[in-house]
Order: structure tokens, then C-alpha cells, then sequence
């Protein structure tokens, strides 16, 4: 999704308490960040304005997350979000991060060390065109990557609007040793997770009569 420069993004992220602007340095150490370093850790990739994360977190106060996207004017919205939703409960957004990193280079901030057993993708860049395929963030070499720091029958939770992403990641995520143990060609009439925060993209999406195709992989 493209969006607007915001000049106001960068100055609150960098004064935000949750936002973390040097990933590299708590590679292997994530849980450390957090207040209660004991709980389970889960990630975001391609976090966008947050509204899944800020929902997500608020409702699973006994999980640590990390949000990660590359923009900081989307950042800049998480951030907004995320403390609108936690401040409407009257508590502090203690379980979540926000961090600014190329998803393509993740081994760089992540590693076995962090015991990440969750990845979301949530209505990622399903670059079309041939030749772009591998930067798709459920490709096979991605999802090599994320080998290198999921922890032992970690799962990826996936969601999308666009059948060729879906259909060529089944593919992906097989030749990658992952085993699919749900999968749905529509997911608001086969839900197959035990609670769906629907995403602004999936809201937009279904309004136009597109079936969201999601699945659970597990490593």
C-alpha cells in the first residue's frame, strides 16, 4: 500500500516507548525488550497501520508481539493506533513493539535464540508478475528464513484477497517442509482460526465481494 509522507511519523516513533529504532541489537534477545519476558513471543510481518496488532495485542495480554514494516509513515499510524486502543482500556502498551526493518533481511533481527512462535502475514504484496515472485513474503526463500528463528511446531498465519498468492503459496509453504493444517477459500464462511480480527484491507476486500483465502502452516 502506498501512502503519504507524514512529517510527524519519524519524531513520535523515535519518542514512542515501544517503537525500537536499532532491531540488530536484540537479535536473539527480544524477550529482554519486554516487561515480562516469559511470555510467548509472536510476530507481525508487514504490520501496515496496525490495526490488526493493536487489536491483537490488546486481546492477548499473555503474548509479547513485534510489528515490523519498512515505512515509517505506516509506522508512524501503528503507533497511533496501537496507543488509542490501549489507552481506551486504561493500560499501557507493555506486550508490543514496533520496529522499522526490510522483512527481506530478517535473519539479520531474528534468530532461534527469540523462540518466535507465531508469524502473521496479513494481506501482503502479492507481486504478480513473475519475475517479483520471490519477494513475496510467503516464497519459498522466505520462508526458508523464517526457519532459521521459528521455534519447533511454530506456526504462520495467513491471510489474502488474491487466489494466485494462495494458490502458489500451498506450493511454498510444501516445498519449504511446512505442513498446512487448516486452509479456507473463504474464510468468513469456513473460519478456521479460533477468533478472526478482520484487517482493514479484508474489510475493504469483502465489501467488494472477494473471498479471503487464509491457512495455518506449521513448521
Amino acid at each position: 500500500m502506498r501512502i503519504r509522507y507524514k512529517k510527524w511519523a519519524r519524531p513520535e516513533l523515535e519518542a514512542s516507548k515501544f517503537y525500537e529504532d536499532e532491531p540488530e541489537k536484540w537479535k536473539g534477545k527480544w524477550k529482554e525488550h519486554f516487561k515480562n519476558p516469559d511470555l510467548p513471543f509472536m510476530i507481525e510481518l508487514g504490520c501496515g497501520k496496525g490495526q490488526f496488532i493493536s487489536k491483537l495485542a490488546l486481546e492477548n495480554q499473555n503474548v509479547n508481539y513485534l510489528a515490523i514494516d519498512l515505512i515509517d509513515a505506516m509506522l508512524g499510524l501503528a503507533k497511533r493506533n496501537i496507543e488509542q486502543s490501549y489507552k481506551e482500556e486504561n493500560i499501557e502498551p507493555e506486550n508490543v513493539l514496533i520496529t522499522r526493518f526490510d522483512i527481506e533481511r530478517i535473519n539479520l533481527i531474528l534468530d532461534k535464540a527469540d523462540n518466535v512462535e507465531r508469524i502473521y502475514i496479513n494481506f501482503c504484496n502479492p507481486w504478480p508478475r513473475g519475475k517479483h515472485h520471490k519477494k513475496r513474503l510467503t516464497h519459498t526463500r522466505q520462508l526458508e528464513k523464517y526457519k532459521e528463528f521459528l521455534k519447533d511446531n511454530a506456526e504462520i498465519y495467513f491471510k489474502t484477497d488474491d487466489d494466485d498468492l494462495f494458490n502458489s503459496s500451498l506450493i511454498y509453504f510444501e516445498e519449504a517442509g511446512f505442513e498446512i493444517i487448516k486452509k479456507t477459500y473463504d474464510l468468513h464462511q469456513a473460519p478456521i482460526f479460533e477468533k478472526n480480527i478482520e484487517t482493514e484491507h479484508e474489510k475493504m476486500f469483502s465489501e467488494q465481494g472477494i473471498k479471503i483465502k487464509a491457512l495455518i502452516a506449521r513448521i
